[in-house]
């Protein structure tokens, strides 16, 4: 790059009232926008992400990678486009602060893709349910029998040249963003590698893993998900 590199961050973000002022507080100074992608809350998450200091995008749609592709549409409606995308969740379990070790490896000419790996990180005592854990661990041994990519988990705390995310045309509106980022970059030949996070306890309830229905839902649509681009 001949230019301090542009980054933005993405955050989806569903009823996250008492925690996305922590998230947004912590991110780092060299972050240009902070996009929050309120996806239909009924609480104040709008507001206070506005008063912290991120554009808001409002989404109606409910879905995780609905509002994902919300916030990209506002980024790509801005005059100078960003050099690179980081994700990560608006529920305060990520620490925002590792964002400068997830972005190293892009900047050093490394790698197109960074997954924060939760499972090379340290992780809080409760921070995943056995559900996750063991969903993470299925679907990143499924990913490299079947698709020969190797990961250690599908964590929402990533980041990516803005460009190749543009190329790899996500598409999934829900529970299948993070695998479906994660098997089109293998099959499209980009560079990625992973970095160790840590990972506490959310604020807050999960809409995933905190309700049987959200683990059947997530479960099934990752496993069809790789199935699909087999």
């Amino acid at each position: 790059m001949n230019h301090p590199p542009i980054i933005d961050v993405i955050i989806p973000a569903y009823n996250e009232e008492k925690s996305i002022p922590k998230v947004i507080a912590e991110i780092p100074k060299f972050v240009r926008h902070i996009v929050v992608a309120n996806n239909n809350s009924t609480d104040q998450t709008g507001k206070v992400a506005e008063a912290a200091r991120a554009k808001v995008v409002f989404e109606a749609q409910k879905g995780y990678g609905k509002a994902c592709l919300t916030a990209m549409d506002w980024i790509k409606n801005q005059e100078i486009q960003p050099d690179i995308v980081v994700f990560l969740d608006g529920d305060y379990s990520d620490f925002p602060e590792e964002m400068s070790d997830l972005v190293q490896p892009i900047l050093d000419g490394k790698a197109d893709m960074v997954i924060g790996s939760r499972a090379l990180g340290q992780r809080e005592s409760g921070s995943m349910t056995f559900p996750q854990v063991f969903g993470n661990w299925l679907a990143t041994t499924m990913m490299k029998f079947i698709q020969g990519a190797k990961f250690s988990d599908l964590g929402p705390f990533r980041a990516i040249v803005w460009e190749k995310l543009l190329d790899i045309n996500m598409i999934d509106q829900n529970f299948g963003w993070t695998i479906e980022m994660q098997i089109k970059a293998h099959k499209a030949g980009l560079r990625y590698t992973e970095v160790p996070v840590n990972y506490r306890k959310r604020i807050g309830v999960s809409k995933v893993s905190g309700t049987v229905k959200g683990v059947i839902g997530a479960g099934y649509k990752i496993i069809f998900t790789i199935f699909r681009y087999w």
